[in-house]
């Protein structure tokens, strides 16, 4: 899998991430805590993570590093986005989702 799988969250940290394939990502804190889970489409992870960057339009505050986990599919990375936010509520996802 080509790609980085992990990066500071900022915008340099963020290019370069694996785009070739649908991903389940998560931000951390300093303190390497879960904050935020979310999923992108193939083609879409960088911008989707620009998009919690701060000052942007869903922005995670705190962030200091993201980590990217390749999926073969959409569906998948949603399934693991889902178990992922059931099994260690990240603080700043929504309740619901």
């Amino acid at each position: 899998m080509a790609g980085k799988k992990s990066g500071k969250f900022d915008s340099s940290g963020i290019e370069g991430l694996a785009k070739d394939k649908p991903v389940v990502y998560k931000i951390e804190n300093s303190k390497g805590e879960n904050i935020y889970t979310g999923a992108a489409k193939r083609g879409r992870v960088e911008e989707r993570l620009k998009e919690h960057l701060p000052g942007a339009q869903d922005a995670i505050r705190g962030g200091a590093k993201v980590i990217i986990q390749q999926k073969t599919s959409i569906a998948e990375a949603l399934k693991a986005e889902a178990r992922i936010i059931k099994n260690q509520q990240p603080a700043q996802n929504k309740k619901g989702k």
